[in-house]
């Protein structure tokens, strides 16, 4: 077992290492569970949340451990970038790897645990969610500010965004950090190439896809009418990627039976 600290929380070492232990049986679950698993220990008055990756393949287990960072290690380093960079998620505890002979055989990455949030899915898909209209306009702000920072968010969906009420305003935390890019400048094509994911189930929802494209190019100096047009058809593109990997994980099911 290998773990790495944050220097604020190395004095959880011996807790964290133990609560490890009990993972499967013990701790309160978030969301279903059906690929990573995530749950919430309480530590010394403190809640943190233990992100448990699914078990990679053989092959996979190999390159994440002499190759390729592993999702955990990622995660934490991922995490400490936003921070230095005055963007928020939660603080970074620890991240740990088992591994054998082979490979990786399995990861944690654990960080402090948020309550009173809500996520930016429930402002998308209820129309009457309480500022609305503003909260999509400050992510929208938040995306450019990455963008402007080289940091492009890949797993940019409604999910991964916490968000919660501090001082009258909406604070964005974002989660779910282990695929990031780093550049020293993004092109305006990847910028809103990179709203594909977010608003692939928005693709008729065209309120939300005006919004966005209106502050982004506010913000950029671009044509909303241009935004508009690359955000949908990045949505559209992701639409048709989605309907194929049905199509062929329907194949497979039938190919075995």
């Amino acid at each position: 077992m290998e773990v790495f600290f944050a220097e604020d929380f190395s004095q959880y070492n011996e807790e964290i290492i133990l609560t490890l232990k009990k993972f499967k049986t013990s701790g309160t679950i978030i969301g279903n569970g059906n690929r990573n698993v995530v749950k919430i220990f309480e530590i010394s008055g403190l809640l943190f949340n233990f992100k448990s990756f699914k078990q990679h393949n053989i092959i996979n287990r190999h390159v994440y451990k002499f190759y390729r960072k592993s999702k955990a290690r990622r995660s934490f380093e991922y995490a400490q970038l936003l921070l230095d960079k005055n963007f928020c998620t939660p603080k970074p505890v620890a991240y740990i790897e088992n591994h054998d002979f082979i490979g990786l055989t399995s990861s944690y990455y654990i960080s402090e645990h948020l309550e009173n949030t809500f996520t930016l899915a429930d402002v998308l898909f209820n129309r009457d969610f309480p500022g609305r209209t503003e909260i999509i306009k400050e992510y929208t702000a938040l995306i450019y500010a990455l963008h402007e920072n080289g940091i492009q968010f890949i797993d940019n969906t409604a999910g991964n965004f916490l968000i919660r009420q501090e001082n009258g305003t909406y604070r964005f935390y974002m989660v779910d950090l282990n695929r990031i890019n780093v550049y020293a400048r993004i092109k305006i094509p990847k910028r809103l190439k990179n709203f594909g994911k977010l608003t692939l189930d928005l693709t008729f929802d065209k309120e939300i896809l005006r919004i966005i494209s209106e502050e982004y190019a506010s913000l950029s100096g671009l044509s909303s009418e241009y935004c508009f047009r690359e955000i949908s058809r990045a949505s559209n593109k992701m639409l048709i990627k989605r309907k194929v990997k049905k199509v062929l994980k329907l194949y497979k099911y039938l190919i075995r039976i």
